[in-house]
């Protein structure tokens, strides 16, 4: 009788470099991939309709592909913990193999998964396949884990790498009910973005070839200009639809110090993953626990500004805008808006961590999370709170001097001249008025003073961090 196995599929829907799948494939006949849609994840904290629709398409291409090599791709809704031994008693599985994640749900919910496959009489097999490396066994030299990116990021490059694998050219699957992809509507969900980037694997692998033949090549002077685009693997990254571990390869061949400068962003990939490993409290309150005592502004109409992009400082609004549209965000506009809402606004960065998850397409918990704690100087690897509070005009002279990010996303200053495209609000009346564009009539003033808010940000922060002494 022929042995049949369960590839449990999450966060890793591809088919090349798959080592889960090819570990089902060298232990069983037949092999079944399957998809369980979890009303916990599309409806959780971190629900994105957006999102939901990358993964449903990425999934209907994923399915192809596997039939094309003479397997299939069974789809259930429900809970894991419930449809899993179902499945494994259907088809008289005794394992299912799954790659190994990182967030504080994904490791709950495989413990859940593991103790209901026991009394099922089956086993569950993780697998690397997420990140460049094992994260779990990156180490200081006592044992601990890092928190701090340098070293981390010095003992990663070194650390042990898995081979990277081929997509298989054939398997076979069971005989059984596939179950219908749905679509975002079915599940009562409602995108919103207007320009997201097309999904699946096929179109990480266009990308990935795209990167890597021009542009990987000149990252360090693209990763700044928030005006050029870099890679845009992110979302990919995320679904797995790209496998880490192979873009990191395909980089190393690439001499030079443009692809080691952009194989350093992989491994920030893996260290937010890392910490998120060993303080999955993170999810919830500051790495730095002192910060929790930080009282934060409830301020309604600056967070209303702030997500619709109409703070009238023209690098934050145009990023905010960018998210809407595209579910994507330059990672040094993220830094600008991000600091904009903590230190200007001094509203709290949860409250930014969730709109950033509503809206990326490469919304990971470990990455967002790292870099608003980052950003709100509250995390791992802090510079002194003073030194990270971004000033959105200078670095819109700095990271975008010739106006073309502004003016891509916020057509209302397309003839504002660019010696005034900074500060708009310094316009004279007459200036207003040729360019099409009168303050507070067609784009806002700014509805914060940078330099006062900057200092209120630093007293607050100081009262947390440096406590006066009895």
């Amino acid at each position: 009788m022929a042995s049949t196995t369960i590839l449990w599929l999450r966060r890793d829907l591809r088919i090349h470099d798959h080592p889960a799948l090819w570990a089902a494939l060298d232990c069983a006949d037949d092999v079944l991939p399957v998809f369980v849609l979890d009303e916990g994840v599309y409806r959780g904290r971190w629900a994105s309709a957006d999102r939901t629709h990358a993964l449903l398409e990425t999934l209907r291409e994923l399915r192809g592909a596997l039939e094309e090599r003479g397997g299939t791709l069974a789809v259930r809704q429900g809970d894991p913990a419930e449809v899993l031994p179902a499945l494994v008693a259907e088809i008289g599985a005794t394992e299912v193999h799954a790659t190994s994640d990182a967030s504080p749900f994904a490791i709950a919910r495989d413990k859940r998964v593991s103790e209901a496959l026991k009394e099922a009489g089956a086993g569950l097999v993780r697998h690397p396949g997420m990140f460049c490396a094992d994260i779990s066994k990156i180490r200081t030299k006592d044992g601990r884990p890092y928190a701090v990116f340098s070293p981390f990021g010095r003992n990663w490059a070194e650390a042990p790498r898995r081979e990277v694998l081929n997509a298989p050219e054939k398997l076979k699957s069971p005989d059984i009910e596939m179950g219908a992809i749905p679509t975002v509507e079915d599940l009562g969900l409602t995108p919103v973005l207007t320009g997201p980037l097309p999904a699946g694997e096929a179109a990480a692998r266009a990308r990935m070839e795209e990167w890597l033949s021009d542009g990987v090549e000149r990252y360090k002077d693209l990763h700044n200009d928030v005006a050029r685009s870099t890679s845009r693997l992110s979302p990919y990254l995320h679904l797995g639809s790209l496998s880490a571990r192979e873009l990191e390869e395909r980089v190393m061949q690439i001499p030079g110090e443009h692809p080691a400068a952009y194989r350093r962003q992989l491994a920030w990939r893996d260290f937010y993953a890392h910490v998120l490993l060993y303080s999955p409290t993170n999810t919830r309150t500051a790495y730095q626990p002192k910060f929790d005592a930080l009282e934060w502004v409830d301020d309604p109409e600056g967070w209303k500004a702030w997500c619709d992009g109409t703070t009238g400082y023209p690098m934050v609004d145009a990023g905010m805008r960018e998210l809407a549209a595209t579910g994507f965000m330059h990672n040094r506009t993220r830094m600008v808006v991000g600091s904009f809402l903590t230190k200007n606004l001094h509203i709290d960065y949860r409250h930014g961590e969730e709109w950033f998850m509503k809206l990326l397409l490469d919304g990971d918990t470990s990455q967002n999370n790292g870099n608003w704690q980052w950003t709100a100087s509250l995390g791992v690897d802090p510079a002194p709170y003073f030194k990270r509070i971004f000033n959105p005009v200078l670095q819109q002279r700095k990271f975008d001097p010739d106006g073309v990010y502004v003016k891509r996303w916020i057509p209302e200053l397309k003839d504002v001249p660019l010696k005034r495209l900074f500060e708009p609000w310094t316009m004279s009346e007459a200036e207003q008025e040729a360019s099409g564009c009168v303050i507070d009539r067609d784009y806002p003033g700014p509805i914060v003073d940078h330099k006062l808010e900057r200092m209120r940000a630093i007293e607050r922060f100081r009262a947390v961090a440096e406590p006066p002494q009895d």
